[in-house]
């Protein structure tokens, strides 16, 4: 595709200046804030000894900008340090400890549950639709789709505490929460760490897989339901094509609609993952940011809003280029 490459080029131009207004607004919701932060941490490091320059060069590495400077000379360093992946310190966690390297080490949890509880979740999905639509006038089609509704208006933390309580507290199937067990496995590239990394995952991404199981089976029964309509499937049986064959046609057309949902619900999902990495005890981007909210460590939130931010911008721009690989009926020719 000849206008692949622009397209690839408007949409990143689109999602830096989405990430651009996010950083902006995050910038001013601090100014913002009753007592002025930044201004509050200068006085604080006063009080423990600090000279009034190392208060503000050291409330600037923190913050991004200097608290006494004025504002657009302020906004102006915060956004140049942002351009630089310079996210500031934390103001909670180890002393200076450089947001930028907290980040990184949360991301890789936040991605693993959240990928592997979407993965899941869409799988079991899907085909539970795909099921209920086909068999829509059994017992079967009838149960699945009775059974989809009622999950999809639980809340997931809901389901999240009723699986710790079940496995946790009640019959100790698993014996401790967290990523994995820090008496019992040292983290390597060995069977033992990556074995108990499976076990310990297994409830939250039970959690994801569980809650978002209504959804994508509602979706896709609607979806397939719409497709057994159309002129080309009433054609295909007219002509006696094999149903294997029917029903491959039936499964991707049913499954382009969904497809954008699937890629916007990974940048969605960072976001809505912070109740399960609470619950579950993981040391992820969601658990991060309730601890900074929690503890007032306004660099650290700023830099998990961002994330979030840029993983549902991401995950849209992948939706919409790669929507035309797997349907030809939206490709161009430029």
């Amino acid at each position: 595709m000849k206008g692949f490459p622009l397209r690839l080029l408007r949409k990143l131009l689109a999602g830096i200046v989405m990430i651009w207004v996010v950083a902006t607004f995050t910038f001013f919701l601090v100014r913002l804030i009753p007592g002025d932060p930044a201004k509050a941490q200068v006085e604080t490091l006063i009080q423990q000894g600090y000279s009034q320059e190392q208060a503000q060069a050291a409330a600037g590495n923190m913050y991004g900008f200097i608290p006494s400077d004025p504002l657009p000379i302020q906004y102006k360093d915060y956004i140049l340090r942002l351009a630089h992946f310079d996210l500031g310190q934390s103001t909670f966690y180890a002393t200076g400890e450089s947001v930028s390297h907290l980040i990184m080490a949360a991301l890789p949890w936040t991605i693993f549950l959240v990928s592997m509880g979407i993965l899941v979740t869409f799988a079991i999905g899907v085909v539970g639709g795909v099921i209920a639509a086909m068999k829509r006038n059994s017992w079967i089609g009838g149960g699945i789709t009775l059974l989809g509704s009622i999950l999809h208006g639980i809340p997931q933390f809901m389901l999240a505490l009723v699986l710790v309580f079940v496995f946790y507290v009640r019959t100790h199937v698993v014996g401790t929460l967290g990523p994995y067990d820090v008496e019992q496995v040292s983290p390597g590239a060995n069977l033992g760490y990556i074995g108990n990394l499976a076990e310990h995952a297994a409830l939250p991404v039970a959690a994801l897989a569980i809650s978002g199981f209504g959804f994508w089976a509602l979706a896709m029964k609607s979806s397939v339901v719409t497709t057994l309509g159309d002129d080309f499937i009433l054609a295909s049986e007219l002509r006696g094509i094999k149903p294997s064959i029917r029903f491959r046609y039936i499964a991707r057309n049913a499954f382009l609609p969904l497809f954008t949902v699937l890629a916007l619900s990974l940048g969605f999902a960072f976001g809505g993952v912070i109740f399960i990495e609470l619950i579950f005890v993981y040391p992820g981007i969601g658990k991060m940011l309730n601890d900074s909210v929690g503890q007032h460590d306004f660099p650290l939130m700023q830099a998990c809003f961002l994330i979030i931010t840029a993983a549902v911008i991401v995950s849209n721009i992948l939706a919409d280029l790669l929507y035309a690989v797997i349907d030809p009926r939206i490709r161009t020719e430029k």
